[in-house]
């Protein structure tokens, strides 16, 4: 049992690779199509999809709350699509998302600057000079999402279990590369870990949903910590009531035994809506 999240620069094979692998174990694939379905059913729109998916936000976009909610679906989205296990998660970040998670392999995919040139020309059919234009729009697309929603570097090869050059090796190469990273590296221990922390994270994720989302609290840059059953909440509100609102919301969920509180009170503290 595992979780692949893949990572990928452009026409580095990677949806072609992911579903090899997925092949190869039997796995779900979770790509793209996938998480927007599952983020339009939560009642984001399209036209929310499309300023923030893989990008970053422009100015305006990323003072908006639209920003906010996309992020929550979206880790919502790679949550319940991965908390069986035994899935490939393309690109969105999952890596970050599920950063620390018992069981999560992290796979990024890169390939040398003239075989990117070659691919991209042969997909879109254009001329070099295109081509390069796509591939560095793409790159800096990625790097912007990374670096603005989760503060990570998206090129950064310590961010994952492996790096892979696919310029010269082919799909299921690759595929049974990280095949057998997972037999020599996912045991029992590890699967036990998983279905915990699994268990924790989708009541956290949880949390947040029922105090932003159902109850409406006004608690900004809300994050919740959960430890079988312990909850922890973080974040900043404009005033003590509105913080133990919160915390009375987060005991409504249930599994939910204990709610600590870590929110700031900062009087008059508003944001852009």
């Amino acid at each position: 049992m595992a979780i692949v999240t893949i990572s990928r620069e452009l026409a580095a094979l990677g949806d072609e690779i992911a579903m090899e692998l997925a092949k190869q174990l039997s796995y779900r694939f979770v790509d793209r199509f996938k998480l927007e379905e599952c983020i339009e059913n939560y009642g984001v729109t399209k036209q929310k999809l499309e300023k923030y998916d893989e990008r970053k936000p422009s100015f305006w976009a990323s003072l908006s709350q639209d920003r906010d909610d996309y992020l929550h679906y979206l880790k919502s989205a790679i949550l319940t699509a991965s908390k069986e296990g035994n899935c490939i998660v393309m690109g969105r970040g999952a890596f970050a998302i599920l950063n620390g998670l018992p069981g999560v392999i992290p796979v990024y995919l890169i390939s040398s600057k003239d075989v990117r040139i070659a691919r991209v020309k042969s997909y879109f059919h254009c001329d070099e000079k295109r081509a390069l234009q796509i591939i560095s729009q793409s790159d800096q697309d990625r790097i912007g999402f990374h670096k603005y929603f989760f503060e990570v570097d998206w090129r950064n090869p310590a961010n994952y279990h492996i790096t892979i050059n696919t310029s010269h090796i082919c799909p299921s190469a690759c595929a049974e590369v990280v095949k057998n990273l997972i037999s020599n590296t996912v045991n029992d221990d590890i699967e036990a870990s998983f279905k915990i922390r699994m268990k924790d994270l989708i009541l956290a994720q949880g949390i947040i949903h029922h105090v932003l989302y159902e109850k409406g609290i006004a608690i900004h840059f809300l994050e919740a910590s959960v430890s079988l059953g312990n909850a922890c909440l973080f974040g900043v509100a404009s005033s003590a009531s509105i913080a133990e609102s919160a915390v009375n919301a987060a005991k409504e969920v249930p599994s939910i035994e204990n709610v600590k509180s870590e929110i700031q009170v900062v009087h008059e503290y508003s944001v852009m809506p």
